[in-house]
This record gives structure tokens, C-alpha cells and sequence, in this order.
């Protein structure tokens, strides 16, 4: 059952992960993503920040799917970090300011948090 669940988080995380491509491809969907605070494509800048949250959604996914006995066989603390950042954007995905963010990425992260803690404290 833990493999199942981090396989389903990393699913989703590559889910989230194509997100981030048409993101930085130009896709204008910057009012769900970083606040809302853009509307349509974002700038160069949001596009450089998407960029950088694909390298943390790999190492996210990796950790939780180490932590489930699946490669890559790295340490926990991997996917104890994972985890914290996993918390952290549920927290602030619940919060942003911008409704149609809140209401796509709440539940998304919230369901990717409850797979990530499954795992992590299954073992």
C-alpha cells in the first residue's frame, strides 16, 4: 500500500510538473499560479520561478518514492523535507490570495500532502 501511494504522488507530481512546462512554454494561466498575482502569462520572472519549482518537485517526488522503497535509494531526510515543503505549499496554496488558485491547487496539494505523510510515517 505505501508504494501505491507514493506512486500516486508521483503521478501527481508530474502532473503538477507539465503545469509547470506550458507555464514556462507561455500558457496564460498566471492567476493559477504565485498568488495570482498575473493575469494571462507570466513574466520572464514567474516563468524563471516555475522553472526552479520543477527541480523541487523532482526532488519531492524522489524522496517520497525512496521513502517507499522505490529508487532512488536515498536517506529519509529526503523525504522529511519533501514532506515539510509538501506541507508548506498546502498551507500556502489554502491561503493565496487568488480564489481560482485556492480552488485547484487546495485540494490537489491537500490529497498530495495525505500521500507524502502516508508514506513517510508508514515507515
Amino acid at each position: 500500500m505505501i508504494q501505491i501511494a507514493a506512486m500516486s504522488y508521483v503521478i501527481i507530481v508530474s502532473g503538477v510538473i507539465v503545469f509547470q512546462v506550458f507555464l514556462i512554454a507561455g500558457a496564460p494561466w498566471g492567476r493559477l499560479t504565485q498568488g495570482g498575482r498575473y493575469e494571462g502569462t507570466l513574466p520572464v520572472a514567474g516563468r524563471v520561478g516555475a522553472a526552479l519549482s520543477i527541480l523541487l518537485l523532482v526532488f519531492m517526488g524522489s524522496g517520497i518514492a525512496s521513502a517507499a522503497g522505490v529508487m532512488p535509494n536515498w536517506s529519509m531526510w529526503a523525504a522529511y523535507a519533501a514532506l515539510a515543503v509538501q506541507a508548506l505549499s498546502t498551507a500556502l496554496n489554502l491561503v493565496t490570495p487568488s480564489r481560482a488558485e485556492r480552488r485547484l491547487w487546495g485540494p490537489i496539494t491537500a490529497l498530495m500532502l495525505v500521500l507524502a505523510a502516508y508514506v513517510v510515517f508508514s515507515k
